[in-house]
């Protein structure tokens, strides 16, 4: 839910949407609002609110518009999913299910994922109780190399990443992999952002892309387009 990871969002679903003119592609309603309260002061620091309640808000003005199913482009965010889902009548995807059912779809044997994620994610094990049910065991960079990836979040929504912070982010993925990890997943819309600059022999999965590809196919399911 970062401006700009929404943005990019929204992108994906046009780059994944198979359109020959306007006319093909998929109506979005966005709220992107920079204004949610921090997950990170929430969830990590302890010193900030709750962003349900304004998660909630936005929800409730998107299907008041006419929106037919809503998506939450953050992973973080789905720690809230249970709470905003049960406000609104219309389904939301989830994120987080998503990515994990794809992971072993796609590699049936998988074992181990290495997650490039938010520390938040670690402490609140979002994505290991869907993993748990694939039997896949998850696995996050060691520390301190935890907080150089948290850095490097920080900095791209500062827009302030370095070349020397993505030399570690890749340096991060090589660790991973010496770990055992058998694909990496990328958790952070944030870290979507700078996609195109993780260097890996793994398989990647990342969770915005994923996210983009079933907003297309649920237009297309529904039989609303593109």
């Amino acid at each position: 839910m970062g401006p700009e990871a929404t943005v990019d969002l929204m992108q994906r679903v046009i780059n994944a949407t198979p359109a020959e003119d306007d006319v093909d592609h998929i109506r979005m309603l966005v709220d992107n609002n920079p204004k949610v309260p921090s997950r990170i002061k929430a969830l990590i620091d302890g010193t900030g609110v709750s962003p349900a309640p304004c998660l909630i808000e936005m929800a409730h003005g998107l299907e008041k518009q006419g929106a037919d199913f809503l998506v939450i482009p953050c992973n973080t965010a789905h720690h809230y999913y249970s709470e905003v889902a049960a406000a609104v009548e219309i389904p939301i995807l989830n994120l987080i299910e998503l990515t994990s059912n794809h992971c072993k779809q796609m590699q049936p044997n998988l074992k181990r994922a290495g997650l490039m994620a938010s520390s938040a994610l670690q402490q609140i094990h979002l994505y290991e109780s869907w993993f748990e049910k694939q039997n896949v065991q998850v696995l996050y960079p060691q520390q301190p190399d935890q907080q150089v990836v948290m850095d490097l979040i920080r900095a791209i929504k500062a827009k302030r990443q370095t070349r020397e912070q993505i030399l570690a982010y890749n340096r991060i993925a090589v660790d991973l992999q010496t770990q055992g990890v058998e694909c990496l997943v990328v958790a952070c819309t944030e870290l979507s952002v700078i996609g195109d600059r993780l260097r890996t022999s793994l398989p990647v999965y990342d969770a915005s892309e994923l996210l983009a590809q079933a907003i297309v196919r649920e237009v297309t399911d529904q039989g609303r387009g593109p």
